[in-house]
C-alpha cells in the first residue's frame, strides 16, 4: 500500500467524521514538532493522532495507517491474543468442572480407588483365562507325548489347537501387560488432578486468593471405564 493511498484511508475515514461534526487534527511528527489541522496530517502518516472536538478533548485516536504486511502482522497478534484468551477460559472451565467432581480429597481418593479396582479385576479375570490357557496347553501336550516317536502322525486337529493356545496365551499377557500400563496412567492422572485439586480447594477456603492459571495444556481427564478382549477358550 503506497503512502498516497494511505493517506485516502485515512481521509475517508475523516470525512466521514467531518460530516457528523468538524474535528481538529493533532500529532507530533517525525522531527518532534506539535502539527495541528482541520483534517488528517500527511506527516503524521505513520503515527498516532488525536481527533479533538471543538472543545479540546479527544473524541478518538487514529493509529498510524499500516501497509499490507503490517497489517498482517497485526493480524496475527490479534489472533495470537485471541487463542490465548481461548486457553485461559478453557482452563477456567476445566478448573470449574474439576472442582465440581471433585469439592474434596475424600471424594477424589475414593474414585481413584474405584478406577484401579476396575482395572484390577480385569486383570485378575485375564490372569484366570491365561491360568485355563496353561491347563488346556498341559493336556494338548500330555496328548501330543502319542506322537513323539512319529510327528508325521499328529492330527490337524491337535496342532491347530496348540496353535491356537500358544496365539491365546501370548494376547492374553499382552493384554495384562496393557492392563498394568492402564494402571500406572490412571494413578499419574489421578496424581495430576490432585495437584491441581490442592490449589483450587485453597481458593475456595479463602475466596480472597487469587490462583495461578493451570500449566499450558496440562490435561484433566474423566476416569474411564476399563473393558478386556474376549477371551478365546
Amino acid at each position: 500500500m503506497g503512502l498516497t493511498h494511505r493517506l485516502l484511508v485515512l481521509l475517508a475515514g475523516a470525512w466521514c467524521t467531518q460530516a457528523l461534526g468538524q474535528g481538529i487534527y493533532t500529532c507530533v511528527d517525525s522531527k518532534g514538532r506539535r502539527l495541528t489541522s482541520d483534517r488528517p496530517i500527511l506527516e503524521c502518516i505513520d503515527r498516532e493522532q488525536k481527533e479533538l472536538s471543538t472543545s479540546g478533548t479527544t473524541r478518538r485516536k487514529i493509529g498510524p495507517s499500516l501497509t499490507a504486511d503490517e497489517q498482517a502482522i497485526e493480524d496475527e497478534k490479534a489472533k495470537r491474543a485471541q487463542a490465548e484468551q481461548f486457553r485461559i477460559n478453557e482452563e477456567k472451565r476445566r478448573d470449574r468442572a474439576l472442582l465440581s467432581r471433585y469439592p474434596t480429597k475424600t471424594v477424589h481418593d475414593k474414585e481413584r480407588a474405584l478406577a484401579l479396582t476396575q482395572i484390577d479385576d480385569v486383570i485378575a479375570t485375564a490372569r484366570s483365562g491365561a491360568a485355563e490357557l496353561v491347563s488346556q496347553r498341559k493336556s494338548l501336550d500330555t496328548e501330543l507325548e502319542f506322537y513323539k516317536k512319529d510327528p508325521s502322525k499328529i492330527p490337524p486337529r491337535l496342532k491347530r489347537s496348540i496353535d491356537e493356545n500358544t496365539q491365546n496365551q501370548a494376547t492374553q499377557k499382552r493384554f495384562v501387560d496393557e492392563q498394568a500400563a492402564e494402571k500406572q496412567r490412571v494413578n499419574d492422572r489421578f496424581d495430576q488432578e490432585l495437584e491441581r485439586l490442592k490449589v483450587l480447594w485453597a481458593q475456595a477456603a479463602t475466596p480472597a486468593t487469587r490462583v495461578a492459571p493451570a500449566p499450558s495444556g496440562a490435561p484433566v481427564p474423566m476416569p474411564n471405564s476399563v473393558s478386556g478382549p474376549a477371551r478365546k477358550n
